[in-house]
């Protein structure tokens, strides 16, 4: 198992924001940014050159609905995203409130503290809410179940 089936069995703890029958997004225990978050299929797809095109449409969509999000949570001029996967051989892409180009570094993440993640996940999570997405908000911060 990938340790992204881990997070999403939760055997390892994570910090998730949203979850549908397709993916889940959660934080990166090593963001580059505040609000850095990883949008996953919940299918171990090795690389995203190997999943059906319309799952990575849908990953992009998701994408884009935690980047509106993040961009009025976060101090941020836009948002990237980054489909490295170098780190774990399971598809996911990085959603990251940009300020410059520097901050899609990967080489740039630290580790924080479970204080801030929570802080940061719980605040996108209230804004995803009130953008109309309550229903593929996770009723747990700790778990990707909706239900």
């Amino acid at each position: 198992m990938t340790l992204f089936e881990n997070i999403i069995d939760g055997k390892i703890p994570g910090r998730f924001v949203y979850a549908d029958d397709t993916c889940v997004a959660f934080a990166t225990i090593q963001p580059v940014r505040p609000g850095h978050v990883l949008v996953v299929p919940r299918t171990p797809y090795p690389a995203w050159t190997d999943m059906p095109a319309d799952e990575a449409g849908h990953l992009i969509a998701v994408a884009q609905k935690i980047g509106k999000a993040q961009l009025r949570v976060f101090e941020c001029e836009r948002i990237g995203l980054t489909i490295a996967g170098f780190e774990v051989p399971h598809t996911h892409i990085h959603v990251i409130p940009l300020r410059n180009e520097e901050d899609l570094k990967l080489s740039n993440a630290q580790e924080v503290t479970d204080n801030v993640l929570e802080s940061t996940m719980s605040a996108l999570r209230h804004e995803l809410e009130a953008q109309g997405w309550e229903a593929n908000v996770p009723l747990s911060i700790d778990s990707p179940k909706l239900s």
